[in-house]
């Protein structure tokens, strides 16, 4: 069973202006195509998409975080992208200094009716200063409460650190995405970028109830690192997740039905911080079964199948990537979609051998 929220579409005229400052990583565990490289090719499509009124500073750091670029407006666009296609890898890895950097530029240049956003480049591995998230992690909460924002956007394989670009993010009140190819890319800075700079919600918590009438089992297939306690759920102290002009969030559930039935199963219930007018809002709605499911939903089962394999879960032990396949093949239309048939198909020839 899925159940997914979307955010209010906004157009890019109707986006507040943004002050951004952009934290990048150029230390030698950078120094690849698919990192360095690809983050100056992925900053150009982010600054081609910006308008007038916004701004861009640029704050680097290898063994030791520097400016590169004060605030500048974003009316000399190539004064900025000069300074991107100026970077080169340098040194080992101070993340905290960077990012003190980062948070000062982005402190001085605050405007009360913009976006003020530090966007973080990096494939998450710090050696040098606070390298644990901890120390890092209660500054930016401290400016998160000031509405300075962090976005994390990773890049690399390897020895890419996804759960401390992750923990950045969650602590900045922002958006995480991991970026491994120039069309991910163009997707999260075109298509995507009024939601990924402009939050209209926070710390949005979503709730499920289930009638036990006519469920049987559940179980929510992952997220483990975002719930939230029932009792927490109308605790607007408690931290949740941020939802941005435009995004969708999804959730499965695995469920078993006490009888087949096109009955409401249940309660779905969203809660939220209303960016704009800063009040607390909750919606609810049932939450209905249907006897077959869509191939949307057959989809996102095969995608749910494939990491449960992947991290040896023990409700995929009678599952195969062979399952996966084929259930893949049968719904996937779209090129995201037939790009994870092909993930599917890698690693099981990766398994093989």
């Amino acid at each position: 069973m899925r159940i997914g929220i979307k955010g209010k579409e906004l157009h890019a005229q109707e986006r507040k202006p943004a002050n951004l400052v952009f934290v990048i990583d150029v230390s030698g565990s950078m120094n690849q195509e698919n990192r360095l490289e690809l983050v100056k090719k992925s900053l150009h499509v982010l600054v081609d998409q910006l308008q007038p009124t916004d701004s861009v500073g640029i704050v680097v750091y290898g063994s030791e975080g520097r400016v590169l670029l004060p605030p500048t407006s974003a009316e000399d666009k190539q004064a900025i992208l000069s300074a991107i296609d100026e970077l080169q890898p340098e040194g080992s890895t101070n993340a905290e200094e960077g990012l003190v950097l980062g948070y000062e530029m982005a402190a001085r240049s605050f405007k009360p009716t913009a976006i003020n956003r530090v966007i973080l480049c990096s494939d998450g591995v710090a050696n040098v200063g606070e390298t644990g998230a901890e120390g890092i992690l209660r500054s930016i909460e401290d400016y998160a409460r000031k509405d300075i924002y962090l976005s994390t956007f990773g890049f690399g394989m390897g020895n890419y650190n996804d759960v401390l670009m992750e923990q950045l993010a969650n602590k900045g009140e922002g958006n995480y995405a991991y970026i491994d190819t120039f069309s991910e890319a163009r997707r999260i800075f075109t298509e995507s970028l009024t939601g990924t700079l402009q939050t209209i919600a926070r710390d949005v918590k979503i709730q499920v109830e289930f009638d036990p009438k006519k469920v049987d089992s559940y179980r929510l297939i992952g997220y483990e690192n975002r719930d939230v306690r029932d009792k927490d759920f109308r605790n607007d102290k408690t931290d949740a997740g941020e939802i941005g002009a435009g995004h969708s969030v999804t959730a499965l559930y695995e469920v078993k039905l006490a009888s087949p039935a096109h009955t409401d199963l249940g309660t779905v219930r969203v809660r939220y911080h209303h960016a704009s007018s800063q009040k607390v809002e909750e919606l609810s709605e049932p939450v209905k079964g249907q006897n077959t499911l869509s191939p949307d939903v057959t989809f996102l089962a095969a995608v749910a199948e494939y990491g449960e394999i992947l991290r040896e879960s023990p409700y995929a032990e009678r599952s195969s990537l062979g399952d996966v396949l084929k259930l893949a093949e049968a719904t996937a239309t779209g090129e995201e979609q037939l790009e994870f048939v092909r993930l599917v198909k890698d690693s099981m020839a990766i398994s093989r051998n």
